[in-house]
């Protein structure tokens, strides 16, 4: 497993174009412990002959509204203010490597 040291979060954090702070990074690394013991914890429960889930609730909601188009406009009207089309789509710049 890698370690989160202190380079660790810098390096995650300039990926995500970041800036974090010594006292951030510290207050990560303490929380990411603790998430860490609470994954291992729950690696300990014996699951043995407990049937997987595939749904979250026993039955499937019925309560849930069905969807209606109501109101659409035109593409060429969404793109109108939009400084970068591609391919009839807003296009925005890569943020996250």
């Amino acid at each position: 497993m890698e370690t989160k040291d202190q380079a660790y979060f810098k390096r995650l954090a300039n990926q995500l174009m970041f800036d974090v702070s010594d006292q951030e990074i510290k207050e990560l690394q303490t929380e990411f412990e603790i998430l860490e013991e609470q994954i291992k914890m729950l690696e300990r429960i014996n699951t043995d002959g407990v049937e997987e889930m595939i749904y979250p609730f026993e039955q499937e909601t019925q309560f849930l509204r069905d969807d209606v188009v109501d109101h659409t406009i035109a593409r060429e009207d969404a793109l109108e203010n939009v400084k970068a089309v591609m391919a009839g789509h807003v296009h925005v710049p890569k943020v996250v490597k």
